[in-house]
């Protein structure tokens, strides 16, 4: 069913097939994410509370992300342990952080209401496009791991899960690009520090 639906998906034409080709690419759809937390920190009308708390909560998200990141051998290697096995894709419960505390701290109701559409249209597709994909890559073994393993929010939590065993700092920060994410996210922190600030 999910196979079917994603492959139909992938195959339309016009400008849902174009909606798709983003959503389905990998490197285009973190480009999104990333100008969604630039419309949040543009349109940000905070106070020092909401920047703060929110702040916060994307830090927190983001090093949820570089932790994830470390595990990952991109389409050669099922990553299942660390935060794989908490959740089948901790990027995205980090990308839920981050957006979840830019808009916090942006402090306008438009912003949350177009996160809350980005959220709803966004990943429900591009969760299933990633399972059918990775299912497609490693077979048995991807259904084995993610039978007992939630999409993004995890079904139960145990800090022994999260043990650092086989996490890569290179892998993480260079290879799958969590450096330059890091400093972008924290060049739109500042700005909303400084909005903020300036009130």
């Amino acid at each position: 069913m999910v196979k079917e639906r994603v492959k139909m998906m992938g195959e339309r034409s016009g400008i849902l097939g174009l909606f798709d080709r983003i959503r389905f690419n990998e490197i285009l759809r973190q480009v999104v994410g990333l100008l969604l937390v630039a419309v949040c920190a543009q349109f940000a009308r905070p106070d020092r509370g909401t920047v703060a708390i929110g702040l916060a909560i994307a830090v927190l998200g983001q090093l949820f992300r570089i932790y994830a990141a470390g595990f990952i051998h991109k389409n050669k290697q099922l990553a299942s342990t660390g935060p794989y096995a908490l959740v089948r894709h901790p990027l995205y419960l980090g990308n839920f952080l981050i957006l979840f505390g830019f808009t916090l701290a942006a402090a306008n109701l438009y912003v949350t209401i177009g996160v809350i559409l980005f959220f709803l249209i966004w990943y429900p597709a591009a969760i299933a496009y990633e399972d059918s994909k990775l299912e497609n890559i490693f077979g048995d073994e991807w259904r084995a791991w993610s039978k007992n393993i939630r999409a993004i929010i995890p079904g139960r939590f145990r800090w022994s899960d999260l043990k650092a065993e086989g996490w890569d700092t290179y892998q993480s920060l260079i290879r799958n690009g969590e450096l330059p994410i890091s400093l972008y996210l924290l060049s739109c922190g500042i700005w909303l520090w400084v909005v903020a600030h300036a009130l």
